[in-house]
């Protein structure tokens, strides 16, 4: 078990992944808020700027979302903790890149797996293969550090990842499908549309989960269009999605048409598109904000450069990224 500073409850870790209903989930974001209003330099700073006086904060709603863009030139964390861990955004070349300082990567772990097995199952019934290049080719990606964790989870000799190698991908999906083997593949996107164009099969049986990401190597496009190639080149009835990102610990998970759900410890409020402190309704396009209580060290309450729009029972939807946002990481697809 790790060791906290004083003013860190001890039951911090587990607290985020406990059975949470809205009352319990409200209490502890209240609880997060405090603790980083008066514990974490950076947020304690933004608030100031605001003018945000901590004790005034009574409601989830009333909370201050801290821009995503933090994470590129500041230390996002709590006083007296030291990481052990750094994720880093991936960007484009020459950018000014995102860390996340992580003390705790245990955390990150618990909440891959309960969300992955929420939606998929025990890992071990699955055979896992990842096409991740230009992620395996840096240091410090997160979600190449999820993807290792599930493969290592499946148990299965063949689950692993595969940099270019598109021929023994393609024959060992053909080799899937004829065994009867449960088997996803998890994709950036350019890699996912070069298999596609070099080795279209029927693998009906296939999960694909794209992460998003044409990192300069194709035009973008839209995500429809991009799920009508892939479900058209392998005849599978859906495409999955992955909606994560280096300064989050939890990850939603979309098993079809681009509608993603967030594990218990996790919600996504829109925020208007003009005024990034009057929320959205159900429904309404405008830029995500991300309640994520599992990141309890850095900063639970992220404003993200992306567009969205969230759903009464609590799905949402990803639709493009705000104008001049920094092309980098996942889910850069647009919606048509």
């Amino acid at each position: 078990m790790p060791t906290f500073p004083a003013h860190i409850p001890p039951d911090l870790l587990e607290r985020p992944f406990a059975d949470l209903d809205d009352r319990g989930f409200n209490a502890l974001a209240i609880e997060l808020f405090q603790l980083h209003a008066t514990r974490n330099p950076v947020y304690r700073g933004f608030l100031h700027g605001l003018r945000t006086e901590p004790t005034t904060v009574k409601e989830v709603a009333d909370i201050p979302f801290l821009p995503i863009s933090a994470f590129k030139n500041h230390r996002v964390l709590l006083d007296g903790l030291d990481p052990t861990s750094h994720f880093t955004s991936s960007g484009t070349t020459g950018a000014n890149t995102s860390v996340h300082h992580v003390p705790w990567p245990g955390s990150y772990e618990r909440s891959f797996l309960t969300s992955f097995m929420a939606t998929y199952g025990d890992p071990r019934e699955w055979r896992i293969i990842a096409l991740l290049p230009s992620y395996l080719e840096r240091e410090g990606s997160s979600l190449v550090y999820m993807t290792q964790r599930l493969i290592e989870a499946t148990g299965d000799p063949l689950s692993g990842t595969y940099l270019y190698k598109y021929d023994d991908v393609a024959a060992l999906l053909r080799r899937s499908q004829e065994e009867g083997r449960r088997t996803m593949l998890i994709g950036v996107t350019f890699a996912l549309l070069d298999l596609a164009e070099q080795h279209p099969q029927p693998l009906p049986d296939l999960v694909i989960v794209e992460t998003g990401g044409m990192k300069g190597r194709r035009p973008e496009i839209v995500r429809a269009e991009l799920h009508r190639i892939l479900k058209q080149a392998f005849e599978v009835p859906a495409i999955h999605s992955e909606y994560g990102m280096t300064e989050l610990l939890s990850q939603a998970w979309s098993t079809g048409e681009g509608r993603y759900t967030c594990p218990p410890w996790m919600r996504v409020v829109i925020r208007d598109a003009n005024d990034p402190f009057a929320m959205q309704k159900p429904g309404r396009t405008g830029g995500i904000n991300v309640i994520d209580l599992a990141n309890s060290a850095s900063c639970p309450f992220i404003a993200t450069q992306d567009l969205g729009r969230a759903f009464p029972d609590g799905s949402f939807e990803v639709l493009g990224r705000f104008d001049h946002s920094d092309l980098r990481g996942c889910n850069l697809l647009m919606e048509a």
